[in-house]
């Protein structure tokens, strides 16, 4: 039971983080209709950006630049290919991020090379007693950060009229460009707050009880697009949920796989993405997603 408890906690945990960058997908799917796949390449910007530079300006500093860097990152991927491409298929769009994502993972990877980077995060590898379970305190501050995060965001997106104005957008993009709406301001925005929620996810994916930034920290962030998709690539809602699933799905999986050796090791690493073909077989548009209709 105690076990039980640990792997919830910790995949409670996780799964906020993974809520954030899920969160990150459908921010700049509503706000542009086009799936990010540059987004992980985000992430890695902002983890490599506070692991060079904690050591030289401190931990909350290089933390504060890191994700203004990431920031800036997306708002330039939008601001330079997105809003400049002459297409009129999301598709394409999607596909250049591709694109965008192999050419900024290489470098950052190239310059990464075979070490492991800290981030000189102030929590150690400390851990958190609660009676017979413990849990890092990584996990604890995750857990806290994210919630506030994601409550932050869901309240903006709901009462300010950037939150307003990215609904609008989302509901029928051209009458709310009759209406006032700069779409390339909300745009950008979207691109901007998915790079700096990407960042901080980047700290709390890379610290104790993970030994740190390296080359395979991309496909650690790979593990919440299954998050958005099941969740509803549509729906806030959805991202937050999606990211629970999957991180509590894991670290369960993950936990009990000696128990489960028919399936194989390193069934926790697939287990997300066979939820999300579960899922997706019972509800294509997800659990949250809007379904389209069409008249026949």
């Amino acid at each position: 039971m105690i076990t039980f408890l640990e792997l919830l906690a910790n995949g409670i945990s996780v799964g906020t983080v993974y809520a954030l960058i899920a969160l990150g997908f459908v921010i700049i799917f509503k706000a542009t209709e086009v799936l990010n796949f540059a987004h992980a390449s985000l992430l890695l910007v902002g983890g490599f950006i506070i692991a060079k530079l904690h050591a030289s300006v401190g931990f909350w500093l290089a933390l504060l630049i890191g994700i203004a860097g990431a920031a800036l990152v997306g708002a330039l991927i939008e601001f330079l290919v997105i809003r400049r491409a002459n297409v009129a298929s999301h598709s394409v769009l999607a596909i250049a991020t591709i694109g965008i994502d192999i050419v900024l993972t290489t470098e950052l990877t190239r310059e990464i090379g075979a070490d492991v980077l800290a981030l000189g995060d102030p929590w150690r590898d400390q851990v958190l007693h609660l009676g017979a379970v413990s849990i890092a305190q990584t996990r604890v501050a995750a857990l806290v950060v994210a919630t506030v995060l994601i409550t932050a965001f869901l309240l903006a997106f709901k009462y300010t009229n950037w939150g307003i104005a990215m609904r609008a957008t989302a509901e029928d993009s051209e009458t709310a460009a009759l209406m006032g709406v700069r779409r390339g301001r909300v745009s950008m925005g979207a691109w901007a707050i998915a790079g700096a929620l990407a960042a901080v996810a980047a700290l709390f994916l890379c610290v104790f009880p993970t030994p740190g930034l390296d080359r395979s920290t991309t496909f650690a962030a790979m593990k919440a697009f299954p998050a958005a998709i099941l969740g509803g690539l549509d729906s806030t809602t959805g991202a937050l949920v999606g990211g629970l699933i999957i991180g509590v799905t894991e670290a369960l999986m993950s936990g009990y796989q000696n128990d489960m050796v028919f399936l194989g090791r390193g069934i926790g690493d697939v287990a997300p993405f066979l939820v999300m073909i579960v899922i997706l077989l019972i509800r294509p548009a997800g659990l949250f997603g809007t379904r389209e209709l069409a008249r026949v």
